[in-house]
């Protein structure tokens, strides 16, 4: 039995409804740019079930959420999946804007899709930074040469490392966003924990920081790390896209080698666009419709 309705003779596809990415925003240009490349890989990923895909932010970057909301209202689309870009739980802020989005178009419905975090795909992710990092043979380089927009911190005497390091003598520092949400924070250090006993179990320790709002911070764990005698520590970005947070992420690390000469520190790069990342979120996609069809059946 064909999938399409029949229409003079054409088959034409039903339309799912639209999947509607949700970012924080900030005023970072390169974020921005990497989560609408995102944007649009999940297009031509989901153009042949006939499936469109928007993005929209909460504040500061554009398009703002209200603009893609009114853009596929106006295209005739009055149920859409709804999803979090984002590795942790929902916070309020989500709920809080759909509900408004809802009050202006009183015609619209939609459904929830889980944060991306912890999946397991996603643990696979950090463990291919991690190895990438550790693969590298150089230390952190000079700021300037990373980071032109950082001068702010001293640079780090470039040298090649003579020395074998091995596994054992090298810890991980998984790095978060920080939040008020002390539920938020919990599930970072819990992803640590699984990231540690799934992908780093070779590694001496897998310590858990946050870039801002709440302790630890990068400089914390890498101190943690160098008192539980760690000749290597490698950061692991916690972070969805590149931009404005991992350069916080690199600053406060760089800051912290430059006091520490003979601790090899290396940063990974951030999960970034990827097609797995597109398997989870699809995944997360298809998920929400199938429950919103066990609860209207």
């Amino acid at each position: 039995m064909s999938k399409y309705p029949q229409v003079t003779g054409v088959e034409i596809p039903f339309m799912k409804p639209p999947l509607l990415l949700i970012g924080q925003g900030s005023h970072d240009d390169t974020g921005a740019a990497e989560f609408g490349r995102f944007v649009h890989r999940l297009r031509c990923r989901l153009e042949e079930s006939a499936a469109e895909v928007s993005g929209g932010y909460l504040a500061k970057a554009k398009p703002r959420l209200s603009e893609s909301v009114a853009s596929l209202v106006a295209r005739g689309h009055h149920r859409l999946v709804a999803l979090p870009l984002s590795l942790s739980r929902m916070g309020e802020e989500f709920p809080a804007a759909m509900a408004l989005e809802q009050e202006r178009h009183p015609t619209l419905m939609y459904d929830y899709g889980r944060p991306l975090g912890p999946d397991p795909r996603v643990l696979a992710l950090l463990a291919e930074r991690l190895a990438e990092a550790a693969a590298d043979t150089p230390k952190l380089r000079p700021i300037e040469e990373v980071m032109p927009r950082l001068r702010v911190v001293p640079s780090v005497p470039f040298e090649e490392p003579a020395q074998h390091i091995e596994a054992g003598e090298t810890a991980v520092v998984l790095v978060g966003e920080g939040s008020t949400d002390p539920a938020a924070n919990a599930e970072v250090h819990r992803v640590s924990r699984l990231f540690w006993e799934t992908h780093a179990y070779d590694f001496m320790t897998v310590e858990t920081a946050f870039v801002s709002v709440t302790p630890p911070g990068v400089p914390g764990g890498l101190e943690r790390c160098r008192r539980l005698g760690a000749r290597r520590v490698i950061v692991v970005p916690y972070l969805l896209f590149a931009g404005g947070m991992l350069e916080r992420v690199w600053a406060q690390a760089l800051a912290y080698g430059a006091g520490h000469p003979d601790l090899d520190i290396r940063c990974a790069e951030v999960i970034g666009d990827c097609e797995v990342l597109a398997d989870v979120v699809i995944d997360r996609y298809e998920e929400a419709l199938q429950l919103a069809e066990g609860v209207s059946a």
